[in-house]
């Protein structure tokens, strides 16, 4: 991919730490991690099942507490003391998850899920006309129809057209970062391209960055500006798409990227744990 000029940083992470438990029962998940996001840019956290990648995450969102670090955003210490403000961190920081069936409340109806959308941007007072046109919009970014969609509850709706409709909700929310934790793992090989086209599409139309939580190394070099490898909690290589993948100074590096299977070469199992 053409990688863009690196432009300037509004979050990153000094030190960010996640511990749980207590004691000799203590698991460190997070430890002592480092991070700067630029707008704009395409940065992937790749990393096995218990790498700490979704943790670390989760800790960007807001939705964990740091046990130790701070994280910054806009130049400032984050601050999402109060339901106020965290409200308004949402305003600029979402996410779409692995899972489009557990991201929806089942009890709440298209209509609603994008009308939520219009009420967190401060729009609720548009009228009935203009959040009708603001719903189509952004369904027809995704290549959906409203009309088709209006008054049907999410489980009525296919995995696809789920993906689809929590991109048509960031269309709508337009923050400056969004997390995608896994987003493609559940869909079929064409839908997953397809997924990926409507997220750097986005990315290009509101300069969004986007931080992709994958395990997929491939994927990560392809898509990325920046990418940081995840082992045990620890960053174990940082830099850009050509610096960690092809040049990768980490032995957990090499291994994952040796893990990739190759068409054209005889697969190697000896390292696989029986």
């Amino acid at each position: 991919m053409i990688r863009k000029k690196a432009k300037e940083v509004f979050l990153s992470g000094d030190g960010v730490t996640r511990e749980f438990g207590y004691g000799e029962n203590k698991t460190v998940a997070v430890n002592n991690v480092n991070f700067e996001f630029r707008r704009g840019e395409i940065i992937s956290i790749v990393g096995e099942s218990g790498s700490g990648k979704t943790t670390l995450a989760k800790m960007v969102l807001g939705l964990l507490p740091l046990t130790h670090g701070r994280i910054e955003f806009e130049g400032k210490p984050r601050d999402i003391s109060t339901q106020a403000k965290r409200k308004q961190y949402w305003r600029n920081i979402q996410a779409i998850f692995q899972d489009p069936f557990s991201t929806f409340n089942i009890f709440n109806k298209v209509d609603s899920v994008l009308l939520d959308c219009i009420q967190l941007q401060g729009e609720g007072h548009l009228s009935a006309k203009e959040k009708f046109e603001k719903m189509k919009d952004s369904c027809s970014f995704v290549n959906l129809k409203f009309e088709e969609l209006s008054n049907k509850y999410p489980f009525e709706l296919s995995g696809g057209q789920m993906q689809r409709l929590m991109i048509a909700r960031i269309f709508m929310l337009r923050p400056k970062l969004l997390i995608a934790d896994e987003p493609t793992s559940m869909i079929d090989a064409c839908s997953r391209a397809t997924i990926l086209d409507m997220l750097l599409k986005l990315r290009d139309e509101i300069d969004m960055t986007i931080v992709f939580i994958t395990h997929d190394i491939g994927l990560a070099y392809y898509i990325s500006d920046t990418v940081y490898i995840m082992e045990r909690g620890v960053v174990v290589e940082r830099g850009t798409a050509d610096e960690a993948i092809l040049h990768p100074k980490s032995d957990y590096t090499k291994r994952l990227i040796n893990d990739v299977p190759k068409i054209y070469e005889p697969w190697d199992f000896s390292n696989v744990a029986c």
